[in-house]
């Protein structure tokens, strides 16, 4: 499986318009070589560098076996999101307090249509037991 954006390359600079200094929004993220078998998708985006350990920026779950994208600032229909460490239900783009940060963006191919009641206490260990395959891309953000 591959996982891709148009609004950044991998291991790039993620472009201010989704970050905390620009617009906020999620960037548009494209999938590829879905394993057979895949009956949904799960997506991840966190901070590895953040001063208090990983930070979670972005969780959704139950996005649909026939997509293979997410536009940019958008949500796809019957995905659900969790509460992350900004405590929204929403992307919440880079913001890092001092240098530069890696985020990474982590699209899971799982073996379930549905999963219930994900947290981000417990979205990584259920979207990990369920995972058939995953990829990822890694931005990086500096604040001006």
């Amino acid at each position: 499986m591959k996982l891709k954006s148009k609004d950044f390359e991998d291991n790039s600079s993620i472009p201010s318009e989704f970050t905390c200094d620009g617009r906020n929004v999620s960037p548009q993220l494209s999938w590829e070589d879905v394993p057979d078998g895949t009956k949904s998708f799960a997506l991840s985006v966190t901070d590895p560098d953040a001063p208090g350990g990983t930070w979670i920026h972005w969780l959704v779950y139950n996005i649909s076996r026939e997509l293979s994208k997410i536009e940019r600032a958008s949500l796809p229909d019957g995905a659900i999101e969790v509460v992350n460490d900004f405590g929204k239900r929403s992307y919440g783009g880079p913001c890092p307090p001092f240098g530069t940060h890696r985020y990474f963006f982590t699209i899971y191919a799982l073996d379930r249509e549905h999963l219930d009641d994900l947290s981000k206490r417990n979205f990584f260990e259920i979207v990990e037991q369920h995972t058939i395959e995953k990829a990822e891309i890694m931005g990086l953000y500096k604040r001006r």
